[in-house]
């Protein structure tokens, strides 16, 4: 199953992304103002999926967000629990139901689905629009590609790198209208552009 090394991939590395994370890294202040702008006072409960060791949930929680942080790496959800407190945590994987139909305000997929396979990640848009509810929101973190659709050497595991137009094509297949766009290059890494769309369901 696609989530079994992806959680062992990130079980076998979960001190040092806890380390970075709760360390000297600062969030990009443009990515705080993206999600704060599209989920922020949302009218409802928000999925943070893929939620890693706890950082954008609690954001979330300190703007009054009713969020709910899902990931499949225990060492995540522990130390989520522990050091961002407020959000309710669940162990489990974002490619599984995780919530009843239609009843989510918002989903925060914040580069949880770069280790998709494309056509999987098709398929979890697909789940994502389940989930929530009508005019609610998505904003979904990826890395960009100036062409194509292309896999590349994560240091975690294989990821893929998506044209934001492909991307938007596939939301809207899936029942999202786009909303904004975000995508940036970041001078510490010149090779990868990061983008993010936030979209609305139809």
């Amino acid at each position: 199953m696609y989530h079994e090394p992806v959680r062992q991939a990130y079980s076998s590395l979960a001190e040092q992304y806890i380390d970075l994370f709760d360390g000297e890294w600062q969030a990009n202040a443009d990515d705080l103002a993206f999600i704060r702008r599209h989920l922020a006072g949302v009218p409802g409960p928000v999925l943070d999926l893929g939620c890693g060791p706890g950082y954008w949930s609690g954001y979330l929680y300190s703007l009054g967000v009713d969020v709910t942080g899902v990931d499949l790496v225990p060492e995540f959800i522990a130390h989520a629990r522990t050091h961002h407190p407020g959000p309710t945590y669940r162990l489990g994987s974002m490619t599984e139901s995780v919530g009843a139909q239609h009843a989510a305000a918002g989903i925060l997929a914040w580069y949880s689905t770069i280790h998709l396979p494309p056509p999987d990640l098709v398929a979890m848009l697909t789940e994502f629009r389940r989930l929530l509810a009508s005019s609610a929101t998505l904003v979904v973190g990826f890395f960009d590609s100036d062409d194509h659709v292309a896999e590349f050497d994560h240091k975690v595991l294989t990821a893929y790198r998506w044209p934001a137009d492909v991307l938007a094509q596939h939301l809207a297949q899936a029942g999202f209208a786009e909303v904004e766009r975000l995508q940036q290059r970041i001078p510490a890494r010149p090779d990868r552009i990061y983008g993010a769309i936030a979209a609305r369901a139809t």
